[in-house]
């Protein structure tokens, strides 16, 4: 049987691989988990007055720092003055510089959201009338550039550390305590260990400016350092480390004192290891669970130990699935992985399965919360593609538990035929020993017998013979002895050449046995099945993991749905609650009674039919007639215009027309000319966004 992976396998492992690297470059920087839901004032309104302050308002808790809330003028410069202030954890305001001009007001933000990912954005708003402004909100992002495509990788390798060193570590203790002591199982086990430990600590000196500036220089700045250690998330990947000292002692104790001792004594220490391990795994977990989507949302107190047992679970099939493939492959021909380790494993895999089914058939309700989220949303999506690729994995498993009986019924009839083959080896050998003997015994005592009636007449002859023979040995034997040295260095000066010889051919034996033995092994063709369909779960578990990590820096179902039902909320009440475009002109045609404010409400403001309102009022507010009032609208940007409009009178001080027609978005200028004599009139104007 060969020994090479089948044609069919290996481009199944290709396909897997290009489908994760897929996925990792689509994955981008973190999405946003917390959502801007709300503004005071709101994106794109325009307010008769300078308000006093900006607040928003998130769809969880995030936390800011001085510089995270930021109000920029038409040129921007900083109009916002002190701290933000919060009010409850979801909302924050910043204060305003009082007297601001009219103009288009640029409000950007940078905060961190309570699972710990960073959350930035931009709007505008206009005081007056909309004004051109030389600040620019697009690429607006955090998250992003060479320090969080870094972030990102760390965080990659961290959660496959994570899977390696818990399910590696597992695979040993609880389904082949031999393979402690197979070099290969070990080393994939500190790797797992090593890969984990440098992600953390990359992460670690990361964070400050993964969640600020994203600055390289940024990375190395002790101060920043200081305050993520302040973090939550800091709190995490501090505690992250200190257990994985712990976990460091643990790899010690299973490689080292376990592996030495008997199977009696192993047993006593195995649940010492399996008590340890548990509490150093469950720690591990949990530093992912107290500073990601677990801890915030709905149920956190039951959502994080859920979590919890949902990264052990898949740490325990993918770690475990891994540490298998590699000693099925790169293990010793001496000690081969068992069928009964294989057997135990498989029972530990499916355990694990019931267990992610259940949490994260819970997971799935918390963070979509509605089954159109499934579709509607990222997160819903990458969790359908997750579900897929366990049932492509469970069905792979399958085969696998089949290979695994087929090799656990082959065991012990190749055990059979090898005693037999050794035995019957035996017994041949014996035999043909025997013949040997009988054979040499015959000619032996021919030639004595024949040799009685010639002994005194070659007596003579053959005492010059023996002295030649024996003169022609030594001389044969001295040619020998000097090529030997010849070809041996050393040889003739003792015997440690002979030993250097010996060790030699002792080790090429040993190496040409292992070879033997190896092929042996790989010819088995249950083996070599359950070799084919271990790699094909392998292969199937890197895509899952890259699936999961992703959906961990995507923003959750429920949370994406609640900003959107939020934004189409928010839009429908500022439809009839402010109209739309209200603006206030102040006028003066320089008569008597020449002076007054006329106010311009624009319902709902967008394109197509709308109803304008005009209102006239003297400078005390009282409402009077006018002999006439006209308006236009301009987009001078598109050279459309002037539209007149020739408002009715309703009633005194208010004029009316219905079915106003804009006929496409953008900026335009309301132009409205009052007449408050025969000779004395007015055209007054301000800008306004429209559609």
């Amino acid at each position: 049987m060969t020994q090479t992976i089948a044609p069919r396998v290996r481009t199944l492992v290709l396909l897997l691989l290009a489908a994760a690297c897929a996925l990792l470059a689509g994955a981008g920087p973190a999405a946003a988990h917390a959502a801007l839901t709300g503004s005071d004032p709101r994106e794109g309104a325009v307010v008769d007055k300078a308000p006093a302050q900006v607040s928003l308002t998130f769809s969880e808790s995030v936390s800011m720092d001085d510089d995270s809330l930021r109000v920029l003028d038409p040129k921007g410069k900083r109009v916002d003055s002190g701290k933000p202030s919060g009010t409850g954890g979801t909302t924050y305001a910043v204060k305003l510089h009082a007297g601001l001009p009219d103009g288009t007001y640029t409000v950007t933000y940078q905060v961190v959201s309570a699972d710990s990912h960073p959350v930035s954005g931009a709007y505008t708003f206009s005081v007056g009338a909309p004004s051109e402004t030389s600040v620019t909100v697009a690429g607006q992002g955090a998250g992003g550039g060479f320090v969080g495509g870094l972030y990102g990788v760390g965080r990659y390798v961290s959660y496959a550390g994570f899977a390696v060193l818990v399910g590696g570590a597992a695979f040993v203790l609880v389904c082949w305590p031999r393979g402690s002591g197979v070099r290969v199982v070990q080393r994939f086990v500190v790797s797992g260990w090593l890969a984990l430990t440098a992600a953390t600590l990359l992460l670690l000196l990361l964070r400050g400016s993964y969640t600020g500036s994203g600055k390289v220089a940024d990375v190395f700045d002790l101060g920043l350092l200081g305050e993520v250690l302040q973090t939550k998330s800091g709190a995490a990947l501090v505690s992250r480390l200190l257990l994985l000292a712990a976990a460091a002692l643990f790899i010690a104790v299973l490689f080292g004192a376990y592996d030495k001792r008997e199977d009696e004594e192993r047993r006593d220490l195995a649940f010492g290891l399996a008590v340890g391990g548990s509490v150093v795994a469950a720690g591990l977990a949990a530093t992912w669970a107290m500073s990601e989507h677990a801890s915030v949302g709905l149920q956190a107190g039951l959502a994080m130990p859920v979590d919890v047992v949902h990264l052990i679970a898949v740490a325990t099939w993918l770690g475990g699935l891994t540490a298998l493939l590699v000693a099925l492959y790169r293990g010793p021909a001496d000690t081969p992985v068992p069928a009964l380790a294989v057997r135990r494993f498989s029972r530990v895999a499916f355990g694990s399965v019931i267990a992610l089914v259940a949490t994260g058939t819970y997971q799935s309700w918390r963070q979509l919360g509605s089954w159109t989220a499934f579709t509607d949303t990222r997160y819903g999506q990458l969790l359908l593609v997750k579900i897929g690729l366990v049932a492509v994995l469970v069905g792979v498993a399958y085969f696998s538990r089949r290979w695994t009986a087929q090799l656990a019924e082959a065991t012990p009839a190749v055990a059979g035929a090898a005693r037999g083959a050794a035995k019957a080896a035996g017994t041949t050998a014996g035999k043909a020993s025997a013949k040997a003997a009988e054979r040499g015994s015959g000619k032996a005592s021919g030639k004595t017998a024949g040799s009685g009636s010639a002994k005194d007449s070659a007596e003579g002859k053959g005492s010059a013979k023996a002295k030649v023979a024996e003169k022609g040995s030594a001389e044969e034997k001295g040619s020998a002895k000097a090529k030997v040295a010849e070809k041996v260095p050393g040889a003739a000066k003792g015997g440690s050449g002979s030993s250097q010889r010996a060790a030699q051919l002792a080790r090429q034996r040993a190496a040409v046995d292992a070879a033997r033995q190896k092929r042996q092994r790989d010819a088995d063709p249950n083996r070599f099945g359950l070799r084919r369909s271990v790699l094909a779960e392998a292969g199937i578990a890197v895509v899952l993991l890259v699936v999961t990590t992703v959906l961990t820096q995507t923003e959750p179902g429920r949370t994406e749905e609640e900003a959107k039902a939020a934004g189409t909320s928010a839009a429908a009440d500022s439809a009839p609650a402010t109209g739309a475009v209200t603006l206030d002109m102040p006028f003066d045609t320089g008569s008597q009674n020449g002076k007054g404010v006329v106010r311009v409400e624009l319902d709902p403001a967008r394109v197509g039919a709308n109803d304008l309102h005009l209102y006239v009022e003297r400078p005390d507010g009282t409402a009077f007639d006018i002999p006439e009032v006209k308006v236009a609208l301009t987009q001078k940007a598109k050279d459309i215009g002037p539209l007149p409009v020739a408002p009715d009178h309703i009633t005194t001080g208010h004029w009316s027309a219905s079915g106003v027609q804009i006929p496409m978005a953008g900026d335009w200028e309301v132009a409205v000319t009052v007449r408050t004599s025969d000779i004395d009139q007015v055209t007054i104007s301000k800008n306004a966004q429209i559609g």
